[in-house]
């Protein structure tokens, strides 16, 4: 904690940094306020945003209530939070430092901090000095310790409320630095201040003489947040390649961590090339060095095979290359993250194909305590292991929040679902790789005289998939073609049957099937999948397993109360009793495809015109021969 020392003289350098910092804090502790505040005093908020008479000629008070300073960036956070995409950060300077400033919202959810948060160097953590430490107030402590900002500012606000108590300081600050003693924070603050009054935001305040510390913003400008990130490893992601001259090619990306040189070894992470740094050249031409937050463009003494996504770094401090890591997730979907499904990952300039194939437990962050769980919802933290389809460098997040940390994308809706920090790389099967085969999918399938696919049924249960799918079959067979059936039910007496009817268990009933499915396409057989399959994303994973015109999605298109009437086996009748939980069409839905290759109304057709329909499709795709 800022201990009775004088207030520390601020060095003008002739290239000022910038600090990113976020302000959080419960509901009306002051965090816009005191944002507002801190860009009126720079003279950043024209008079006429501020409920400030035109008389008045006090530019240190504010004469109306605290919204005054509050309204510029409440404007902000409100569009925010409403779906405006607008700029997040208010921007400020001093001789000493540039400054980006996220103000986030004071709500139970995660979500907007970790975005405002992501990126920052300090959290300035407000606390009503009336209130004190509230759950807010240590919630949003934790999440800031789990995005790795290790600079704390204790912001004690409204400090005129309490006539600039000293005693209320001094308990705040203790009860503070007691909840954040697993916080892993490098350097806590506290500093007692008004927002509104403008005591020790900006200079020292006569009204609290028995503090000796620095003002908010004297912290602010002297602060050390640099030297930690340049003497981090060399970290460079190569964001494009550019030919230059000949064979020549700049590499061009942001240095985000570490330092480099022009002579230094440098290694490609995923393949091991090495070579040497030939030029570094940076917005005002050639220079010889370059640190953290740097933007430059590398050129190589050797030509090597080096692509966008790749990552350059010094030979004897490598990052982690794996396809499988454990990571804390922050879930900011209203869809719930399901294990098993397959997600966007953006990692380092890269966007893979990540799935969650183990949620190991769900964080309290109220108290650190674990919980089994087996989805995560929105506002939910947990951690996770995660598989990709490729492999990637990165760090461990505690150790380079530039190289750990990630995004997943939901893939229907482009949205981010979550923000990610990895843990550790999980080293296993390293000895397992994939075995070539002297005889291929294409070889099978010319020996068979007809082209492998996977015909997909879905539907609701009662729509007719496994009655259509037998009388393909049996037509299929009659063409002397080679198939196989895969049906719900009986899978589950098999391969599945250790699955239930949950979301969860549903991703991996199919996910289970479509890798199944895809052996017996290599295998150049067709496959007829009769499953409700009730989620898009799962039979988009099942469709990407395979090539192009490989997979056939056919939709039954059976109303509901047709599939009640039918009700060959009562599950209906049980369901709508509430005998059976997760049943799909009553209390789970269905997610109807939205561009099936076939889109079969089911109700006034009979199944042996269907699977007729369904052959003559084969035909022409050229799957058998007419």
């Amino acid at each position: 904690m800022s201990g009775k020392t004088q207030r520390a003289s601020v060095e003008t350098k002739p290239s000022r940094p910038t600090l990113r910092l976020v302000t959080c804090g419960s509901i009306d502790a002051g965090k816009s306020t005191l944002a507002g505040r801190l860009l009126y005093e720079r003279e950043l908020i024209l008079d006429d945003q501020l409920a400030v008479p035109e008389n008045d000629s006090n530019r240190q008070a504010v004469v109306g209530n605290e919204s005054d300073f509050a309204q510029p960036v409440d404007g902000f956070a409100a569009a925010r939070e409403q779906g405006v995409a607008i700029d997040a950060y208010r921007y400020f300077s001093t001789a000493a430092r540039l400054f980006a400033v996220a103000d986030t919202h004071g709500h139970e959810q995660y979500a907007h901090m970790a975005t405002g948060a992501s990126n920052a160097d300090l959290a300035i953590l407000l606390v009503d000095a009336r209130k004190g430490l509230l759950t807010q107030t240590r919630r949003a402590a934790a999440i800031v310790s789990l995005l790795g900002i290790r600079h704390v500012v204790l912001a004690i606000n409204k400090m005129d409320l309490v006539d600039y108590s000293q005693s209320t300081f001094d308990r705040i600050a203790a009860d503070f630095t007691q909840a954040a003693g697993k916080m892993e924070f490098a350097s806590i603050a506290a500093i007692p201040i008004s927002a509104r009054c403008g005591d020790n935001v900006v200079s020292l305040s006569d009204n609290m003489p028995w503090y000796f510390g620095p003002s908010l913003l004297a912290y602010l400008e002297s602060v050390d947040v640099e030297s930690a990130v340049a003497e981090r490893p060399m970290r460079f992601p190569v964001q494009s390649v550019n030919r230059l001259h000949g064979d020549l090619c700049g590499y061009a990306g942001m240095l985000v961590s570490g330092r480099v040189s022009v002579g230094d070894e440098i290694l490609v992470a995923a393949s091991g090339r090495t070579s040497r740094v030939e030029r570094i050249v940076a917005m005002d031409g050639d220079v010889t060095s370059a640190s953290a937050f740097d933007s430059l463009m590398l050129t190589l003494a050797d030509e090597i095979d080096i692509s966008p996504g790749d990552m350059l770094c010094h030979p004897r401090q490598r990052p982690d290359v794996a396809d499988q890591f454990a990571a804390h997730i922050i879930w900011m979907s209203e869809e719930k993250l399901l294990p098993g499904r397959s997600y966007f990952m953006k990692i380092n300039g890269r966007l893979l194909a990540g799935t969650v194939t183990e949620i190991k437990y769900k964080l309290d962050v109220d108290n650190g305590a674990h919980i089994a769980t087996k989805t995560l919802r929105l506002n939910e933290v947990g951690f996770c292991n995660i598989a990709l389809d490729a492999p990637v460098a990165a760090d461990p997040y505690d150790a380079n929040r530039a190289t750990g940390g990630f995004l997943l994308i939901d893939r229907f809706t482009n949205a981010t679902a979550g923000a990610g920090m990895i843990a550790f790389p999980l080293r296993r099967a390293k000895n397992i790789h994939l075995q070539a085969q002297l005889v291929s999918k294409a070889a099978r399938s010319q020996i068979k005289h007809q082209k492998p696919v996977i015909l997909w049924f879905t539907g609701l249960s009662g729509a007719g998939k496994s009655t259509v799918a037998n009388l393909v079959e049996m037509k299929l067979l009659e063409r002397h073609a080679h198939t196989v059936i895969l049906d719900g039910d009986n899978i589950r007496h098999g391969l599945n049957r250790d699955l239930g009817f949950t979301d969860v268990d549903r991703v991996e009933n199919i996910r289970r099937i479509g890798e199944v499915a895809k052996l017996m396409v290599d295998a150049g057989l067709i496959v007829l999948c009769a499953f409700i399959s009730p989620f898009r994303a799962e039979r988009q994973m099942a469709r990407s397993l395979v090539e192009d015109g490989e997979f056939i999605e056919i939709f039954l298109d059976t109303p509901l109360e047709v599939c009640i009437s039918r009700d060959p086996k009562g599950l209906y009748k049980r369901a709508l009793a509430g005998e059976i939980k997760n049943f799909t069409g009553v209390d789970q839905t269905y997610e109807r495809p939205m561009t099936p290759e076939l889109h079969i109304r089911f109700k006034d057709q009979k199944p042996d015109e269907i699977a007729d329909r369904i052959i003559k499709e084969l035909e022409t795709r050229n799957v058998i021969h007419s």
